[in-house]
């Protein structure tokens, strides 16, 4: 598995209506608050997030919902594998453990599930899906990108 594996998978997950995405997009609060809360109440939190990183945290579940909304409403299978990419590699080099995103993930899929009409979370659980399955392709690929950045240094 590697970053053609991504790019290739990624063109394969099905669009979502304009209904959806305003769906998603006059719940993105909601989202966002129930996530923080999902994440913030784990005893783990600091093992994933490492030390004083909660505000960050916060923003990354911002920044999520803000990138989902346009990646659904202007699907581009290149942003959405590079934007991911760039996520693991950014947050990781802050502390955050490759564990965060399993956690994380699968936290917006149970809120999504939740929140959104059976219709719209059909439509966009492929999308989670599809970022769930990669986990591990994500890592591996930013662990690479992450050694090539380290070793310009």
């Amino acid at each position: 598995m590697n970053y053609e594996h991504l790019l290739t998978t990624a063109s394969f997950i099905p669009k979502v209506s304009a209904k959806t995405c305003n769906e998603y997009e006059q719940k993105k609060l909601v989202l966002i608050a129930k996530m923080n809360s999902l994440l913030l109440e784990r005893p783990d939190l600091i093992s994933l997030i490492g030390e004083d990183n909660k505000q960050m945290m916060k923003d990354n579940h911002a920044n999520h919902v803000r990138f989902i909304l346009s990646y659904i409403s202007h699907p581009i299978p290149e942003v959405l594998t590079d934007t991911v990419l760039w996520v693991f590699r950014a947050y990781r080099t802050h502390g955050f453990s490759s564990n965060y995103w399993p956690a994380q993930l699968n936290g917006w899929s149970v809120i999504l599930k939740n929140e959104l009409s059976d219709e719209a979370f059909n439509e966009i659980s492929p999308l989670y899906d599809w970022m769930i399955t990669n986990i591990p392709t994500f890592v591996k690929v930013s662990d690479i990108q992450l050694k090539k950045n380290n070793s310009l240094h």
